[in-house]
């Protein structure tokens, strides 16, 4: 068995049939289908069940496709690692965000790009528990979340806390003139609200928050997407609550915030990566960009 022969099985099992993974490998049907019975008849057992055209993995074979998955990782990071001790700082650097969080982002691109001019990027937007599947499968380096998250896996690296504000419509009059809102009349209006799509998180913080102060929330939109709740509540449609720094970078205009006189509802970041996985070079020196963090500039 060799590494050649665990990448045909894997591509084969992915593809589910003989035809497509020989397409996929560019390679002829039959030098592919005697490598599949070589490999069987080393292990002694088959790995696929045939059904037709169709290819499906026997137990023998699920526990082979997942050993290759873990050995194919295994390799990459590997390579990774003797190529950062060889050489200088090259490469792609995939990095996850939040779109509420993505302005801890775009000054550390600038000065790292300017210092290490080698190096790409890729971004990947999301919500904390999608990233954070992202990086589970290896599809990004590292991630910038909204807390609450299950971070047993991870290494994290937690940011400057943020209050919550409130956002309405321009045109919407409430009582005082001091800027401030209170919990009890927020909750009173239709509310717009960020939510993930799966696990708890913002969504479920707020509502806690709230009921804490005996008050019943009209919740009407729930939504991922920082920038759609932002232009529903420019339409009239209702009032958000959002971390004030995700108000200050994509405020659309005919809307306008204001404190929520109970300063109790915070919002908290982090910076998030893989345990049990190698970090490039890049990744370690643009995380380590997040301790010299000033959202004050």
């Amino acid at each position: 068995m060799d590494m050649r022969q665990l990448k045909y099985f894997h591509t084969i099992a992915t593809e589910g049939q003989i035809t497509k993974a020989a397409k996929k490998l560019h390679i002829a049907q039959p030098p592919l289908s005697q490598s599949l019975k070589n490999l069987e008849h080393s292990i002694g057992t088959p790995l696929f069940d045939r059904n037709g055209r169709r290819m499906e993995l026997t137990e023998a074979g699920r526990t082979l496709y997942q050993r290759c998955e873990t050995i194919f990782e295994f390799f990459e990071e590997t390579l990774l690692e003797v190529q950062d001790t060889g050489e200088g700082m090259r490469g792609k650097l995939s990095i996850g965000c939040v779109k509420s969080a993505f302005s801890h982002i775009p000054r550390k691109m600038k000065r790292f790009g300017e210092n290490y001019p080698d190096i790409t990027f890729e971004l990947k937007e999301g919500d904390s528990a999608s990233l954070a599947e992202d990086l589970k499968n290896r599809r990004i380096d590292f991630a910038v979340i909204r807390l609450p998250l299950e971070l047993d896996e991870f290494h994290h690296k937690r940011l400057p806390v943020e209050d919550y504000v409130a956002v309405l419509p321009d045109e919407w009059l409430v009582e005082g003139d001091d800027n401030t809102i209170c919990m009890e009349l927020l909750s009173a209006l239709p509310l717009l609200l960020l939510r993930r799509t799966s696990g708890r998180g913002q969504y479920e913080l707020i509502l806690d928050q709230v009921k804490n102060y005996n008050a019943s929330p009209k919740v009407v939109t729930m939504c991922p997407d920082v920038d759609m709740i932002l232009e529903l509540v420019s339409e009239g449609v209702g009032a958000a609550i959002i971390p004030e720094l995700a108000y200050q970078k994509h405020n659309p205009g005919k809307v306008k915030m204001m404190k929520i006189k109970e300063d109790t509802l915070h919002s908290e970041s982090a910076v998030i990566w893989l345990k049990d996985r190698y970090l490039s070079k890049s990744a370690q020196k643009f995380i380590e960009l997040f301790d010299e963090e000033d959202e004050t500039e």
